[in-house]
């Protein structure tokens, strides 16, 4: 089993090059980070909830790609990822050059994890129709893989078209590097999936307990047999969070690796200045040594 956090960072937390070298010290093998572009002032998906909802550092995130960038500067052997990157709300040939670039220079550390976001006036307001949001994204996908593995390349699609270009450097990792399918907590399990065996490597969902992630793998491995995709090629990443105490830990290790889980992601606010340690080690002792 693999371990790595999961959290946010803002101008007012403590820099990504910090938490991600306090990370490889130890023993982590991963840090990932998400995005938010923007915080619309009003959307109907926050006032729904309630105004609490909305945590006050989602307005502050910062480019995860520059934040894992300043993190992959810092640091070895950790492998660095995004949970999540909207890709719909991208070009997705500056897309395909940040993460080839972020690769190169990190020597082939990067992950990246796609969603489709589930804020609609934030979607909309960078420039896409929130209902067909994912169908972009796989479209996306297909195009970036194109441009990461041929010297010369095209494509044709209903949200990206563009004749043979040359687009460079290529990743470090070969073919490319990992695309992972993330699936929030809402009903559409089977649609990640089919979008998982259809254009990813991997599946990242959150915060399922590992009877439910038993019974989704179990159709992951279904799914994989129909088409002739080899489910044993798909890294299973599960995001939550920690638990309290060593024990604890060890059961939730046992029950998530039996479930099909190869990498568990624990989910962290942002780390104040100077906390990095105090707030990580806890979790490196409980999962790491315990």
């Amino acid at each position: 089993m693999k371990f790595g956090l999961c959290l946010g960072f803002t101008d007012r937390s403590e820099r990504p090059d910090v938490v991600a070298r306090t990370c490889e010290e130890l023993g982590f093998e991963s840090m990932f980070t998400g995005e938010h572009p923007i915080i619309p002032v009003v959307a109907g998906a926050i006032i729904a909830l309630g105004n609490t909802v909305m945590p006050e550092y989602y307005e502050r995130i910062p480019d995860p790609f520059i934040s894992l960038t300043i993190a992959a500067c810092a640091t070895r052997r950790l492998r660095l990822g995004t949970a999540v990157c909207l890709a719909a709300e991208r070009h997705p040939i500056i897309l395909a050059k940040e993460v080839a670039t972020l690769d190169y220079y990190s020597q082939g550390r990067f992950v990246l994890g796609v969603g489709g976001g589930w804020l609609r006036e934030e979607t909309e307001i960078m420039g896409r129709d929130f209902r067909r949001r994912w169908a972009v994204v796989r479209e996306y996908v297909r195009a970036m893989k194109e441009l990461w593995t041929q010297p010369e390349a095209s494509f044709a699609g209903e949200f990206v078209s563009f004749p043979p270009v040359k687009c460079w450097p290529k990743p470090a990792q070969q073919p490319h590097p990992p695309v992972y399918i993330c699936t929030g907590s809402g009903p559409n399990f089977d649609r990640r999936l089919k979008d998982t065996v259809a254009v990813g490597d991997g599946w990242m969902p959150t915060s399922l307990t590992p009877q439910r992630l038993s019974q989704e793998v179990a159709k992951l491995k279904r799914m994989c047999a129909e088409t002739g995709r080899d489910v044993n090629s798909l890294e299973i990443t599960i995001l939550g969070q920690a638990a309290g105490s060593a024990a604890e830990a060890r059961r939730q290790v046992a029950e998530y690796r039996e479930a099909g889980a190869t990498r568990m992601l624990f989910l962290l606010t942002p780390i104040p200045p100077g906390q990095a340690a105090q707030t990580i080690r806890p979790i490196a002792e409980a999962y790491l040594r315990g």
